[in-house]
């Protein structure tokens, strides 16, 4: 078993898969961060936010269903087979 990263299964082709992962992620929040300030995501009309007192309740309804969506969306161009 080669685990030098220079052909044949071992630590190379798990390395590409971890740096590819870490850039997804990293893309991933740059995008909420950038798009949270940008396009006001966490304060839809349909999110739900309770304040009684010293406690409050905040439940991204509309938020979660819109990124749901938009992922279910980009991952089916992306990774369809054919």
């Amino acid at each position: 078993m080669d685990l030098s990263g220079t052909g044949g299964p071992g630590f190379g082709e798990f390395g590409k898969l971890l740096l590819l992962a870490g850039l997804l992620l990293a893309g991933l929040g740059a995008v909420l961060w950038l798009g949270g300030q940008a396009f006001n995501l966490g304060r839809l009309p349909g999110d739900i936010y309770i304040k009684k007192g010293p406690v409050s309740f905040y439940f991204p309804l509309m938020t979660g269903l819109l990124l749901s969506v938009i992922l279910t969306i980009l991952l089916n161009l992306f990774l369809r087979r054919q």
